[in-house]
Formats: C-alpha cells, structure tokens, sequence
C-alpha cells in the first residue's frame, strides 16, 4: 500500500510541475505591455494609480487566472465580473494568455502580506 501512496504522490508532484512549467512567463511580461497594465496599475504592478486598483505584483497565480477569466465572461455569465475597462481588456486573452499573464504577474516581488 505504501508503493500505491508513494506513487499516487509522484503522479500529483509531476502534474503540479507540469502546470507550473507550461505558463510562459516571458509572454506573460509581452502580454501586460501589450495591454499596457501598467498604466492602472502602476510600472511595478504594485502601485496602482487609484487606491482602488488592485495590486498584481506577487499576486496568486489562481487568484489572477480566476479574476481575469471572470472578466472575459462578463457580468451577463455565470461567475463573472463587469468591469469596462478590464473586461475590454480581457475579452481577447486565451485560456493560454490567461495563464501566461498570472504567471508573470505572480513571479513580481510584491507587497501584498498576510498579517495575524
């Protein structure tokens, strides 16, 4: 049983780095200049130009994947968000840019922090 459980634990490590490994990150860093989100969100993505922007340096990469992803479906689908500018910006994005976007994004040093 012990060989089962070792290899069931080797399969999910394999696959987790798998995941990681496809995200470009340098298509990502193409991608936000393309969109030019620095221009909201600040040349370092951690300091918006409006208290209500969102920091994205260091971000989680799921959290970036599920926001973006609710924005391209827009407010009239289940499950997502409305937002002018962001959801023109993320309509063209493909599950692939989405992925490559959070990738880079999430590698930033940031200044989001857990307090207790």
């Amino acid at each position: 049983m012990n060989n089962k459980l070792i290899a069931l634990a080797l399969l999910a490590g394999a696959a987790l780095s798998q995941t990681a490994a496809a995200a470009d990150v340098a298509n990502g860093r193409a991608l936000v200049e393309k969109y030019n989100c620095a221009s909201c969100h600040g040349k370092d993505y951690n300091s918006p130009i409006d208290p209500g922007y969102p920091r994205l340096a260091g971000q989680h990469a799921d959290y970036l994947k599920h926001a973006l992803t609710a924005y391209r479906r827009g407010d009239s689908a289940m499950n997502g968000r409305n937002n002018a500018i962001m959801s023109a910006q993320a309509k063209p994005l493909t599950d692939r840019d989405i992925n490559d976007i959070a990738a880079y994004l999430h590698s930033l040093p940031g200044s989001l922090v857990l307090r207790k």
